[in-house]
């Protein structure tokens, strides 16, 4: 199945780089049609003409990004060595509110180019 997912420029640019290798979001109704082996086409919001398409390899599901933190490598989310020191789950905040969070869990979508 495919899949398309918008990103900023940064983390758009941190997996072309292959830097970021695990994509985080709320696991909400689009996330739960995500399988292993599924072919994500991510688009740069930014500039809508650039893409790129990656396979999914793994999925990691978690209650809260509270936990997923604890347990996934913060340097293939999108964290650098520059700002892994403070590097927080409220990070993830900005993007999705605590009450959706509790409502869906959340879920890091490790990924690599085919």
């Amino acid at each position: 199945m495919k899949h398309v997912m918008k990103l900023h420029s940064t983390p758009f640019e941190m997996i072309q780089s292959g830097r970021k290798t695990i994509e985080l979001r709320l696991y909400d109704e689009k996330r739960r049609l995500i399988s292993v082996g599924d072919e994500i086409k991510f688009v740069n919001s930014s500039d809508p003409t650039k893409s790129l398409c990656c396979r999914v390899i793994a999925l990691h599901k978690f209650a809260s990004f509270e936990e997923l933190y604890g347990k996934l490598p913060l340097l293939k989310c999108g964290y650098t060595e520059d700002d892994i020191s403070v590097a927080t789950p409220s990070d993830m905040d900005i993007y999705y509110s605590k009450e959706k969070q509790k409502q869906y869990g959340v879920i890091g979508i490790e990924i690599e180019f085919p």
